[in-house]
C-alpha cells in the first residue's frame, strides 16, 4: 500500500474543502434529523395519545408531505429562501432537513403508538404523571425500537442527498458533503474513490452502533 499516494489524496480532499463540507452536513443531519424525529415523536404521541381535537385532519395535514415528490417542492422552496435571506446558509438547510423528516417520522411513531394500550396512560394519569411525563418515562423507552430505525433512515436520506445541497447552497463550508463530492469530477479515480469510502462511514457506524434494534424496528415501518 502506496501511504504516500493516500496522504495526497488526503490533502487534495483538504484541498477541496470536502472536510468543510464534511462537518456541515453533521450538522443538518445531527441537529436537523434529531430534531424533526423529536417533533414527530411528539406528533406521533399527540395524535394517539392525547386529547387534540380533529386527530384525523391533523394526521392528514402531516402526512401529506409524503405524497409529492419532493423534487415539486424545489423550486417553490428555493424561490422562498431567496426572499428570505435562508439561501446558502446553514439555517435553511437545517430547517429543510428537520421538515423533511417530520411526515414520515410521524406516521411511523403513530402507528406504533395506536398498538399501545390506552390503559397504560391512563394508569399513569392515576398515578399522577402528565401527558409529558407519560412520553418520557413509558413511551419513549417503549420506543427504542422504532426510533432506531427512523433516526436511521432520516440520518442516511438527510446524509445521502444531493439535488437539494446542490440547489440552496453555493459556498464550499456550506454545501453538504454529498454535493461536494459530485463536484470533484472523475478525473482522479482514486481520489474520488478514497472521498466515496470516507462519506459513507458515518452512516455505516451508525448502522452498527443501531444493529440491535434495526429488525424489530423494521416491522413498524411496514405497518
Amino acid at each position: 500500500m502506496n501511504f504516500e499516494i493516500i496522504a495526497n489524496n488526503f490533502r487534495n480532499l483538504i484541498a477541496n474543502k470536502l472536510f468543510l463540507s464534511f462537518g456541515s452536513t453533521f450538522l443538518y443531519c445531527g441537529v436537523g434529523a434529531s430534531v424533526g424525529v423529536f417533533v414527530a415523536l411528539l406528533a406521533g404521541y399527540g395524535l394517539t395519545h392525547t386529547s387534540v381535537k380533529h386527530k384525523n385532519f391533523w394526521f392528514l395535514v402531516i402526512y401529506s408531505g409524503t405524497v409529492f415528490p419532493f423534487e415539486s417542492y424545489l423550486i417553490p422552496i428555493y424561490r422562498a429562501y431567496y426572499k428570505v435571506g435562508l439561501y446558502n446558509t446553514r439555517t435553511g438547510m437545517l430547517l429543510f432537513f428537520m421538515a423533511l423528516c417530520i411526515p414520515f417520522a410521524m406516521f411511523v411513531f403513530r402507528n406504533f403508538f395506536l398498538g399501545v394500550d390506552t390503559e397504560i396512560c391512563e394508569a399513569a394519569k392515576i398515578d399522577g404523571a402528565n401527558s409529558w411525563q407519560t412520553l418520557i418515562k413509558i413511551m419513549i423507552p417503549m420506543a427504542k425500537a422504532p426510533l432506531a430505525i427512523v433516526l436511521l433512515q432520516q440520518f442516511t436520506a438527510a446524509w445521502n442527498n444531493l439535488m437539494f445541497g446542490l440547489t440552496f447552497t453555493k459556498s464550499a463550508n456550506i454545501r453538504p458533503v454529498m454535493a461536494s463530492l459530485s463536484l470533484l469530477g472523475n478525473a482522479n479515480i482514486p481520489l474520488m474513490f478514497l472521498a466515496c469510502i470516507f462519506v459513507s462511514l458515518p452512516a455505516v457506524v451508525l448502522f452498527f452502533l443501531l444493529r440491535d434494534q434495526l429488525v424489530v424496528g423494521y416491522a413498524y415501518t411496514t405497518k
